[in-house]
């Protein structure tokens, strides 16, 4: 199987763990900066990483990129998700960038995989919950640092 992690990142801990996924599933961490239309369409499996910024925005580089996740042909492709955020410092906009970017992936008619039960997160509100569960993974690597390795292995065994 062929896997990308597209990723942005401005402090770093984003780009970590896109990193540690990628090596988990023997793929690629590609910078959305970087990113191609292929990067996108190739793989069997993408994932795409993003914080989440303020009161719930993209990381920027997204935001300055997101075209070349809307022109990519992704109709049918498995696609994932994961986002760090900050549950105590932003609880009622905690990982909202996985929400968005779902929004964005699903209207290229992708498949999404990898939604995460709520159970052990402390927030109060988010756009990346949908019916109950997160649309990918959330990461608290403020507060839940030394929950990540586990709840990364965990998603990564629902996605193959």
């Amino acid at each position: 199987m062929s896997v990308n992690v597209i990723f942005g990142s401005d402090g770093g801990a984003t780009k970590a763990v896109a990193s540690k996924i990628a090596k988990k599933l023997s793929g690629k961490a590609i910078d959305i900066k970087d990113a191609t239309t292929a990067d996108f369409e190739s793989p069997s499996l993408l994932i795409l990483g993003s914080p989440t910024y303020g009161n719930g925005t993209l990381q920027t580089d997204w935001e300055d990129n997101i075209e070349k996740l809307t022109s990519a042909n992704l109709a049918g492709k498995k696609v994932a998700i994961f986002g760090t955020g900050d549950q105590e410092g932003y609880p009622e906009s905690f990982v909202d960038a996985i929400g968005i970017l779902y929004d964005y992936v699903v209207d290229t008619g992708a498949d999404v995989v990898g939604f995460t039960d709520t159970v052990g997160y402390n927030y109060s509100g988010s756009t990346a919950e949908r019916d109950g569960k997160f649309v990918g993974l959330p990461l608290d690597q403020d507060t839940q640092s030394s929950k990540t390795d586990k709840r990364i292995t965990d998603w990564i065994s629902r996605l193959t």
